[in-house]
């Protein structure tokens, strides 16, 4: 994350209210301000979870450097990765542990909220849930296109009945995945090469995930998840070009992951 206070501090009761209990959270920090440090400080003794927060100084774009550096902090051997600036439904963690599999890569999805709802929310409004209910202010803002992808608040157990909504192949989106350690480490994490937002850190991730032989598996209309708005991210032509590097070398093992390494993939 950076520079994200707001979006911290309702991120934090939306993991205190989580019915899967038994998970820690690491913020991984690209270079904020002391702001973020300070909150996540403030809220570190009072947290039921483990709570860590790692930083590196503001040199700019580096989320996969940081996404790496949280693959080594943490204590677990499953992990799920969710943007600063979204909002986890109540199972959310639960969803994703509980369907977990050996060589599963979990995909969710996310309801995109546009500016004057994403304003709307409070810290208040996340403890007690009234976040995740479809509103009939949601789905007005849905009819007026600031809000999106609506449908993906709705969280059904019943596997039929989303296999039926979604027949399609999932994919990976950044802000909602989640994976074993090992299968991360296999392929040597996110590209470091990467230095722009868009492909690096989900893309890039599920092409060099399967061939390492992992399956991706939808969780849509589970793992709900809140996206609060901002300006739309553009995906930078030399992302572009980069993921068609690794796509057109065919190998799984990124150079510059969370291990340095030479001679596999070449640098952009």
């Amino acid at each position: 994350m950076y520079n994200g206070v707001r979006q911290l501090e309702l991120m934090f009761p939306a993991l205190d209210r989580q019915s899967f209990r038994e998970f820690e959270v690491i913020v991984a920090d690209d270079g904020s301000g002391p702001e973020i440090a300070d909150l996540v400080a403030s809220r570190r003794d009072s947290s039921r979870y483990g709570l860590v927060h790692l930083w590196q100084p503001d040199a700019g774009f580096r989320k996969n450097a940081m996404l790496n550096r949280a693959i080594v902090a943490a204590g677990s051997d499953y992990m799920v990765f969710i943007d600063g600036d979204c909002l986890p439904h109540r199972h959310f963690l639960a969803d994703h542990w509980t369907h977990r599999e050996k060589k599963g890569v979990l995909c969710g999805r996310r309801v995109n909220l546009g500016p004057e709802m994403s304003d709307r929310i409070t810290p208040g409004m996340v403890r007690d849930g009234r976040f995740e209910r479809i509103s009939a202010a949601l789905l007005y803002d849905g009819l007026r296109g600031r809000s999106a992808n609506i449908e993906d608040a709705i969280r059904t157990p019943n596997r039929f009945i989303r296999k039926i909504l979604h027949p399609g192949r999932p994919g990976i989106l950044g802000c909602n995945f989640s994976v074993h350690r090992w299968m991360l480490e296999r392929i040597n994490g996110f590209d470091e090469e990467y230095t722009a937002p868009g492909l690096g850190e989900d893309s890039d991730v599920a092409f060099r995930l399967g061939l390492a032989g992992a399956s991706l598996r939808p969780l849509r209309n589970l793992a709900v998840l809140f996206h609060l708005h901002h300006p739309r991210t553009e995906v930078g032509e030399e992302n572009r070009l980069r993921y068609d590097r690794v796509v057109a070398s065919g190998k799984m093992v990124c150079r510059n992951g969370i291990r340095k390494l030479e001679g596999t993939v070449h640098a952009s």
